[in-house]
């Protein structure tokens, strides 16, 4: 069985849009897209009076390079939140298909498939935030496409062991894609499981610059699956997902130089966490706080909306997570510098009874 008899029939034998990009190769005079033949004021030389490559060769070579795939194993687009969209509406048929979730968990897995008019089937996560795997499996029925599984963790910040997720992918083959969300891995001691695709096919990664390669503000996330899955989900992306600037800045993010600093920060972030933990786990009125092997740290509070209230008027935004299961007392705290991090202890400690 291919991975793709999982996926909609009427995307598998849908004629993708050509854009005019595509249809340039070789070009020189491009009067094909209606495009200005003028760079705009300020463009630096970037030609964003262009349509963008869908998918720029130099950004999929650097990001394949980055992690171990090739170029046709590799979609990249606005960040994961799109390839998320992309796998629902390739693989859920609206009002027939779903998606099989851990909660609490990141919420746009859940979205993407309301959208979509695609069920939501839930299988809580363990007391300690550990995968139920037995009860996921137990919960897989024909109707399920997709399971997501998020490593680590985004709001706890647990991970899930790299052999629970290969028993996942084998006991999953030939019933639905597993999609494996990575996007905090790179704080994490576990490394990827982007080298299982190569022996599973309904195996899917979820990567992103956002987190530990500091472009956020730029939306480029990617994601690593059979070659086979990645042309399905190309049929079916938008025009032209990537903003040139946005390109041009994840390319020098993945240069040498950008590698260094990254992992720089990254390694200031592990260390922080560990210094924060240490440091919360002090603070008056801290119940827990939850091991993290991303760049937050989940914690419980006896009285968590007003630590949430204290810091707001301290100028310092934390995530409210008390609407996740299990989490009703906690908030997520990212990791920042050292000096913003011993800010909000010296506010938590400021509030001391």
């Amino acid at each position: 069985m291919s991975v793709l008899d999982l996926a909609r029939p009427e995307i598998r034998s849908l004629q993708p849009y050509s854009s005019a990009r595509m249809e340039a190769d070789g070009g020189q005079i491009m009067l094909n897209a209606n495009e200005s033949a003028w760079e705009p004021v300020g463009d630096g030389g970037l030609g964003c009076n262009r349509y963008p490559d869908p998918q720029p060769a130099a950004l999929l070579q650097a990001l394949a390079q980055l992690y171990g795939v090739s170029r046709e194993q590799l979609f990249v687009g606005r960040g994961s939140d799109e390839a998320i969209d992309l796998l629902v509406r390739a693989f859920c048929r609206a009002g027939q298909d779903a998606i099989l979730i851990q909660p609490p968990t990141f919420g746009m897995y859940a979205v993407s498939a309301r959208i979509q008019n695609a069920t939501v089937i839930e299988t809580p996560l363990k007391p300690d935030f550990s995968v139920d795997v037995q009860a996921l499996l137990d919960s897989v029925m024909p109707a399920v496409k997709l399971v997501f599984l998020c490593t680590p963790n985004n709001p706890s910040g647990k991970s899930i062991p790299r052999e629970d997720i290969q028993h996942l992918a084998r006991q999953l083959t030939g019933k639905a894609l597993l999609v494996v969300d990575e996007a905090y891995v790179e704080f994490s001691d576990q490394r990827s499981v982007a080298d299982l695709i190569n022996r599973y096919d309904n195996l899917a990664v979820l990567r992103t610059l956002s987190k530990a390669w500091a472009l956020a503000g730029a939306r480029v996330g990617s994601l690593l699956a059979h070659a086979d899955v990645i042309a399905l989900i190309r049929r079916i992306m938008p025009p032209y997902p990537l903003p040139l600037p946005c390109v041009a800045a994840a390319l020098v993010e993945l240069s040498p130089s950008g590698q260094a600093v990254a992992r720089e920060n990254i390694a200031i972030v592990r260390e922080q966490r560990a210094i924060m933990r240490s440091a919360l786990s002090r603070v008056p009125g801290v119940r827990e706080v939850l091991p993290s092997d991303a760049n937050f740290l989940a914690v419980r509070f006896d009285d968590a909306g007003t630590v949430y209230q204290r810091l707001l008027q301290a100028g310092i935004v934390v995530r409210d997570i008390r609407r996740y299961p299990q989490l009703g007392d906690a908030l997520r705290i990212t990791m920042g510098t050292p000096e913003e991090n011993a800010r909000v202890l010296t506010v938590l400690n400021e509030g001391r009874a």
